[in-house]
């Protein structure tokens, strides 16, 4: 089934989601007995209404075409707000996996219980990431407005990548841009020296999805 089920109960005006469903319980193993009984107020798609977190997890790494495989690593954050906002955009661009190197634990109230649906890992430094992207074949591409680095712009990112981002206030470490493959930057025209972290990590996520998104990566 695909859409708003048929027989979802309405909820109050203004509320999020769906209510108990109502009529003969769907058979199918997707579909979550709990939410059935008692509503779905998640931030999913319509599409995935009363499903299990395991169910929508498989669904999106069914989607996700091998050629075409995204990553994201966050280094070092500090700012647990900042990493939820780029956990919770990873998810928006259905990314195959969020790699946190270094700092193990964070907060992850900002990321609004997406980074369920999403394959975590952790790596204790950036060469342990950048061995690990190698054996999968996947390209290191950091992002930071170092001497070096390239514009983000018009520049063709390879299909299937790791994009590093490091903290607000140091950018990346001297490991992290070493291990990179290459360092690419945001072109700004304003005062400011560097975006958001987590604006940062939304542009390039979309930049990548412009040259590589297909109907799969809905």
């Amino acid at each position: 089934m695909s859409g708003e089920p048929v027989g979802a109960g309405p909820i109050g005006v203004g509320s999020v989601g769906v209510g108990p469903w109502h009529g003969p319980r769907p058979d199918d193993a997707r579909y979550d007995p709990e939410l059935l009984a008692h509503g779905d107020r998640r931030n999913v798609a319509d599409e995935f209404r009363y499903w299990t977190v395991d169910a929508i997890r498989a669904e999106l790494d069914a989607r996700r075409d091998p050629g075409r495989e995204l990553h994201v690593a966050i280094e070092n954050w500090v700012h647990d707000l900042n990493i939820g906002s780029v956990v919770r955009t990873a998810n928006a661009f259905n990314v195959a996996g969020v790699h946190i190197v270094g700092r193990r634990r964070w907060n992850r109230r900002g990321a609004m219980v997406t980074e369920k649906y999403l394959h975590l890992h952790h790596h204790d430094d950036a060469g342990a990431l950048a061995t690990w992207a190698a054996g999968e074949g996947l390209t290191l591409v950091g992002v930071d407005n170092v001497p070096g680095s390239v514009p983000l712009e018009h520049r063709p990112l390879p299909a299937r990548c790791v994009l590093l981002f490091g903290q607000e206030s140091t950018g990346l470490t001297a490991q992290a841009q070493a291990a990179s493959d290459v360092v690419v930057h945001i072109t700004q025209r304003g005062s400011t020296r560097s975006l958001n972290a987590g604006a940062a990590g939304a542009i390039a996520m979309f930049a990548w999805a412009l040259q590589h998104g297909g109907d799969e990566q809905r």
